[in-house]
């Protein structure tokens, strides 16, 4: 008996250890490629447009596409932009070597949420001299810029911290910048205030799909207004 025990244990150990062996070889299924950061094939008929922005953007980048069909080729920067003092590091290596008729760009969402020393990413001061120096090299290419205000935070116990009111300052900072340097403004802000609590998540920055489409026309519209003329 102590035998036959013995052999049963010694195969149910086995049979464990292979289902664990199994689940481990058991490849995890890939994440879901976002759609925002498809490949774009341009058409060398339509001019080209360049989306610069943090998940906001990410979010209505596909409706501007489909909505902006037969009108433009328009890319995205494949990643999220985050705060000023990304846009310093990479905007270079985004903007690549081809030629951009329009560029629409926003930055603020990250910069003025408070880390975990209780400090604000990027200082207000700071986000002012990285946001120009931005601006500056964006005009070097050449490219009808777009600014896009910073949209609003809504109330509650948001994780990162994140203030409305920082919101109002960062964008009346950016509004100076832009007024002084001739940028066009999409006051993205204004356009979605009114409209949050049928576009915004709950006690969220982000928006929900439908949320992302109704950005997207405003968006769209600025972007169009920018545009070449035929």
């Amino acid at each position: 008996m102590n035998l036959r025990l013995i052999a049963a244990t010694l195969a149910l150990c086995i049979t464990i250890a292979g289902a664990a062996d199994a689940k481990k070889a058991t490849p995890k299924k890939p994440r879901k490629a976002d759609p925002a950061f498809a490949p774009v094939t341009d058409d060398p008929k339509l001019p080209r447009v360049l989306l610069i922005g943090d998940s906001i953007s990410i979010g209505y980048t596909v409706a501007v596409r489909d909505l902006l069909k037969g009108k433009a080729n328009v890319h995205r920067i494949p990643t999220n932009g985050g705060p000023t003092i990304n846009g310093l590091a990479n905007l270079a290596k985004w903007l690549g070597a081809g030629k951009w008729d329009v560029i629409h760009f926003n930055w603020g969402l990250h910069d003025l949420k408070f880390m975990d020393t209780g400090k604000q990413q990027v200082p207000p001061d700071d986000y002012e001299k990285n946001l120009r120096e931005l601006v500056k090299q964006l005009k070097a290419t050449g490219a009808k810029l777009v600014w896009c205000a910073t949209t609003p935070v809504p109330e509650g116990d948001l994780k990162p911290m994140r203030k409305n009111s920082d919101v109002v300052a960062y964008n009346a900072t950016a509004k100076k910048i832009m007024d002084e340097a001739g940028v066009a403004i999409d006051d993205l802000y204004a356009y979605a205030l009114p409209k949050l609590k049928e576009i915004q998540r709950p006690e969220n920055v982000h928006f929900t799909d439908d949320g992302s489409k109704v950005l997207a026309k405003q968006v769209t519209a600025s972007i169009e207004a920018a545009l070449p003329k035929p």
